[in-house]
């Protein structure tokens, strides 16, 4: 058996030391805050004792082509990434995660994932650090792709220890850490509307791009636009921060019905550019964040139809925000989703980067403050209130009803609109 000495510190600097595949398989969810479903999980181990230190994780590729590629920009991103927040790896441990199809066994999920585990493996150790432990984790079993002992590692898998019941459930309920449930569940209060109000959100966002676009590209109102924006948000910030509390799914559920068709189609149009972003950006902390989150979860959820690649900036938003507020799983889980829609976001590619590394986001919150003082100060502001060396150029991503083509486009595969250039690099 290949034994594992990872003692994990909570808040209190408390230490659990991991000795076993078993253990580490139950380590899983605390070590992410949810149990993650179809990913690769990679975690940074350091010092003699295996500290636990960075970890990504990623949906894992459908095809098996892509895994080599993937395999090799994870280890590069985890170890590179690693060295320059404190020191590089001392050895890696990874998970593939992923349940089997309907009919499918979970040991048939292992044997063709071992191809990925064995890229991790090569991977890593083509940057000189070690891969200690790869475990497939499927069906309430998990198998180790390192240990050859039968003893402690059967072919047929080891079952996972009941929820709440290991040493290390133990410790984090004593330290306040708590699992949010499956990666799926939290990815769901993100996703688009699938109800027939979808509709008539998709008719208001037609309608406010409609609106919107002749003023920004031809009466150079842009300005305008954002000052229009971000009241707007600020007033449906204030209707969420007086609705009476209720668990995540009712809250979720209220803050969509507080928000019209049309308050929604407004702020998710404006805050398509860079600008506006990032001044919305600045309710990270204090008694705006709470309110700030949950509309920006909202937004995410209008954001249907062909609409859907208009989601990045609230995703990205949604995750700043948990980051900024310590709420490091839901920041992941949100700027995952936002990546997946448009990896050349740059704004969500530092963060989910950043947050990754276990950065102190204090440093993105100074930035951010500091700019707020500086368009307060007298004769340091240009036109519309901003910095005079913010480059005016407009940076909005119109809409799909107003992109060449119009909404014919949308009966074509591809209708979305593809990739649009105006929103990428941002």
């Amino acid at each position: 058996m290949n034994k594992h000495h990872e003692p994990t510190g909570s808040a209190d600097r408390q230490q659990i030391t991991l000795r076993s595949p078993a253990e580490l398989a139950d380590a899983l969810p605390y070590l992410l805050g949810f149990h993650p479903n179809d990913s690769v999980v990679m975690v940074a181990l350091h010092g003699d004792h295996g500290r636990f230190g960075g970890r990504l994780r990623l949906g894992i590729p459908r095809s098996p082509q892509e895994w080599p590629p993937v395999a090799e920009q994870l280890a590069e991103c985890l170890i590179e990434g690693s060295a320059r927040r404190d020191s590089r790896p001392d050895g890696i441990v990874a998970f593939l995660c992923q349940e089997p199809a309907d009919g499918g066994t979970g040991r048939q999920v292992m044997e063709r994932l071992r191809p990925l585990a064995q890229g991790l493996r090569t991977a890593c150790g083509n940057l000189d650090v070690p891969v200690y432990e790869v475990l497939c984790i499927s069906d309430g079993r998990f198998w180790s792709y390192c240990c050859p002992d039968v003893r402690c590692c059967p072919p047929e898998g080891t079952g996972l220890a009941l929820p709440g019941t290991s040493v290390m459930a133990a410790a984090a309920t004593y330290a306040g850490v708590h699992v949010r449930g499956s990666l799926r569940e939290m990815e769901a209060r993100l996703a688009p509307w699938r109800t027939s109000a979808a509709v008539a959100q998709e008719r208001a966002l037609d309608e406010a791009g409609a609106a919107l676009v002749p003023r920004i590209l031809v009466g150079g109102s842009r300005e305008q636009v954002g000052a229009e924006t971000l009241r707007t948000a600020r007033t449906l910030m204030k209707r969420l921060g007086e609705a009476p509390h209720a668990g995540e799914t009712e809250r979720d559920a209220e803050d969509d019905r507080l928000i019209s068709h049309d308050e929604a189609a407004a702020v998710i149009l404006g805050l398509q550019d860079r600008e506006t972003r990032d001044r919305a950006a600045e309710w990270m902390e204090g008694p705006r964040a709470e309110p700030a989150l949950r509309l920006w979860r909202a937004l995410a959820r209008r954001c249907v139809g062909p609409y859907a690649e208009h989601a990045t900036a609230p995703l990205t938003l949604a995750g700043w925000v948990a980051w900024s507020t310590g709420d490091e799983p839901a920041a992941r889980v949100a700027l995952g989703l936002a990546l997946r829609l448009d990896p050349r976001y740059v704004f969500a590619q530092l963060l989910h980067q950043a947050c990754n590394q276990g950065l102190d986001p204090e440093t993105l919150r100074r930035c951010l403050r500091q700019e707020r003082a500086a368009r307060a100060l007298p004769g340091a502001r240009g036109k519309g209130g901003r910095p005079p060396s913010r480059p005016a150029a407009p940076r909005t991503a119109l809409p799909p009803a107003a992109r060449p083509g119009g909404t014919a486009a949308r009966g074509r595969p591809g209708g979305r609109g593809g990739r649009r250039g105006s929103r990428s690099g941002r």
